[in-house]
């Protein structure tokens, strides 16, 4: 049990702050982003948020080159950026994200983006207090998303613990595919739970999500049977080719219907995120699918 002072003192890294969100949780709420994430969905509209650390991101598009701007060039002092035959500036991945903070920071056209930050548990609280007006007005409070939230363990639940001191509504988004026992821990300090069932069928969960559908569903019981008075909603993002059918959404709809006191939403899919595996120079595996 760690006291008010080392809760505040806790670190972890954060890809987004996201202010004034009215679809994660009641009322108006403060959405922390939190790195990290063991499933790698193929649907994924967040890839920056899948690795734990820091990472850069590159929009080329963005770029001046070296011929209208070549600031980052002019500071580097290695190969992390370099350019090729048509004064086109690129960048070495291989490099530390630390190289690159001061490269982002003197970016004119913001084509250099560093995705996570590292930051302590009061910080974020102070930016999470800044609209507590609205929180009180309209039942929201502060929720941790990812990712998956709770892979940072020690800085989720010393998070979610500082904001119940502050009296702020706490909610977490899960994949379920974490330990029971850091989910059981967290739970004490939530207000609600919102966790992620995106099929039922473990071979097409394994193959759409690299992971295994049966510790996601263990937990999903654990939880029910332990935390019987915390309020579950069960999302279900709606992909093509995935889970779109009538058969399959009726099939999660009556599972989530045997539990008490538990509501079932299903998410829109959309692609806003699409542009973001191009930064990151990976490759948006969902695309292939959608064209099939």
């Amino acid at each position: 049990m760690s006291n008010d002072n080392s809760d505040g003192k806790r670190v972890g890294v954060v890809f987004n702050i996201q202010r004034f969100s009215v679809h994660d949780g009641p009322g108006i709420r403060t959405v922390v982003f939190l790195k990290g994430c063991s499933m790698r969905c193929r649907w994924c509209s967040n890839p920056e948020s899948q690795n734990k650390e820091p990472e850069i991101a590159y929009n080329i598009h963005r770029c001046l080159g070296v011929r209208h701007c070549g600031r980052c060039i002019e500071s580097c002092t290695d190969n992390a950026v370099f350019c090729d035959e048509n004064g086109m500036i690129l960048i070495n991945r291989s490099y530390s994200s630390d190289i690159f903070r001061e490269l982002v920071e003197i970016c004119p056209t913001k084509s250099l983006i560093l995705y996570g930050k590292t930051q302590c548990v009061d910080e974020i609280i102070s930016i999470v207090e800044q609209d507590s007006v609205f929180y009180f007005r309209s039942g929201g409070g502060i929720t941790l998303s990812g990712g998956e939230p709770l892979l940072q363990r020690e800085f989720a639940v010393s998070l979610l613990r500082k904001a119940k001191q502050h009296r702020i509504d706490t909610v977490v988004e899960t994949c379920g595919f974490i330990s029971w026992e850091t989910l059981r821990e967290a739970c004490t300090y939530m207000n609600r739970i919102l966790f992620d069932i995106k099929t039922l069928d473990p071979v097409k969960h394994e193959e759409y999500t690299k992971t295994p559908l049966e510790p996601i569903l263990d937990n999903f019981n654990k939880l029910k049977e332990t935390y019987p008075e915390l309020p579950i909603s069960v999302r279900t993002p709606v992909v093509p080719g995935f889970n779109d059918s009538p058969e399959e959404i009726r099939r999660i709809t009556e599972f989530v219907q045997k539990y008490k006191d538990t509501t079932h939403e299903l998410l829109p899919y959309h692609r806003f995120g699409s542009q973001k595996y191009s930064f990151l120079g990976r490759k948006d595996e969902m695309q292939k699918y959608l064209h099939k």
